[in-house]
């Protein structure tokens, strides 16, 4: 009877004189298995075999062979010997090792990092290089506009109606980016004084439109194909279209969706900011009450177009909670600080409303900003707050007292840092 036995970790030298006859794993090979007497097992079996053959397990055993033994082992001798080899210990590496391992995959993790992340700057150039390609095979394009430019123009097709002649009237897409009680207001209808640009004032108050990404693109698209009505709305030959957007309107909270979006359909960024934050938050205070009291004949109106109805407003002075003012301006700076670094990476622009007050010759800088001739821009809005702003605070001796020594000092006398 013969008997196969697993002997993978076994190796069977040569016996002497017969160092020139195949074993019979040479003979006929069978991993790791050996055919044995049932009774004893060789060193180097030998055998002469017929031709024929049976089958047992995977092996082909030659029928017909004889077994020559010149070294029989006792068959559990043989198991303790695999036994022994099969359980030598693992070699173990020294710490050291394993460190320097370790430190070189994190090299290699860094390295394919560093390399993502110029894959994504070249992506964004093929982008950009294909959209110019692909603006340049259009039958509006025009040849005057710089590569650099192609993006940002663009060939509307309204769903509501044909622009007719004006179909290959360029049209820019701009989003003024603000803060409420900053001036957007006012900037805002001194931009649409011009014949050529329409903003359509601050379409995601309402929140519905800003209740998901989806949602905020889904209006977007609509805008920006000129097919939002609003009484800003010019006609078909509108050359710049946007809107005025609030900060925290849903644009903070889904900051990296709407840059991918401005960059993607070359939507330009006009930041307007107020320096002073002490002003702005005695004009949110003030709005606050007049949104409650209704002053003007039961109405309440965030902008005013006569003096008188200005000074009216202005005879209200809020008390400002001290203890809470210096959280409220280290809020408003750094929501303002976090937008400019969030959209740094898009086409923009930064206005601040004191600089416009002072000089209105900056609103020129917007109008080149957006490619548009220069022209005249007028607006009826009112300046509610003229006054010094010690007159304009209940409370001024406890929020000057407040502010003296901290990086808001400065705008006690009314101006910025």
């Amino acid at each position: 009877m013969l008997l196969p036995l697993p002997l993978s970790n076994l190796v069977f030298p040569p016996i002497n004189g017969l160092e020139e006859m195949p074993t019979w794993k040479s003979l006929y090979p069978c991993p790791g298995l050996i055919l044995i007497p049932h009774s004893a097992i060789c060193l180097g079996v030998i055998a002469n075999c017929f031709e024929g053959g049976v089958q047992l397990g995977s092996c082909e055993i030659p029928s017909g062979c004889v077994m020559k033994c010149p070294h029989p082992l006792n068959l559990f001798q043989l198991q303790d010997a695999a036994a022994a080899v099969s359980t030598k210990p693992a070699k173990r590496y020294p710490l050291a090792l394993w460190i320097a391992i370790l430190g070189l995959i994190m090299l290699v993790g860094v390295y394919i990092f560093s390399l993502s992340l110029k894959q994504n700057g070249m992506l964004f150039g093929l982008m950009q290089a294909n959209m110019i390609e692909k603006e340049r095979e259009k039958p509006c394009h025009d040849p005057r506009i710089p590569d650099a430019e192609i993006p940002y123009v663009h060939y509307p097709t309204p769903n509501t109606y044909d622009r007719e002649e004006c179909a290959c009237t360029g049209v820019r897409f701009f989003a003024i980016l603000s803060m409420q009680r900053s001036g957007s207001g006012w900037v805002e209808t001194l931009l649409n004084s011009h014949p050529n640009i329409s903003s359509n004032g601050e379409i995601f108050s309402v929140k519905e439109r800003r209740s998901n990404v989806t949602a905020i693109t889904k209006t977007l698209d609509k805008l920006y194909n000129l097919d939002w009505y609003s009484s800003a709305a010019k006609n078909e030959c509108t050359a710049a279209v946007g809107l005025k957007w609030m900060l925290n309107q849903g644009l903070m909270k889904h900051h990296q969706e709407m840059v991918k979006y401005f960059n993607r359909r070359g939507v330009s960024a006009i930041f307007l900011l107020r320096k002073n934050l002490l002003q702005r938050y005695v004009s949110i205070l003030a709005n606050a009450h007049d949104s409650a009291m209704k002053q003007l004949n039961g109405t309440h109106k965030a902008h005013v177009h006569s003096k008188d109805e200005a000074e009216i407003l202005a005879q209200y002075k809020p008390t400002i909670d001290r203890k809470m003012l210096i959280t409220e301006l280290k809020r408003s700076d750094k929501l303002a600080s976090d937008a400019l670094v969030n959209f740094k990476n898009t086409r923009h622009i930064v206005l601040y409303y004191e600089d416009v007050v002072r000089n209105r010759t900056k609103l020129m800088d917007v109008l080149d900003f957006l490619r548009m001739p220069e022209r005249k821009l007028s607006s009826r809005h009112v300046k509610i707050h003229t006054k010094q702003l010690c007159d304009h605070i209940d409370n001024w001796a406890d929020v000057s007292n407040a502010l003296m020594g901290t990086r808001f000092e400065s705008f006690l006398n009314g101006s910025s840092r």
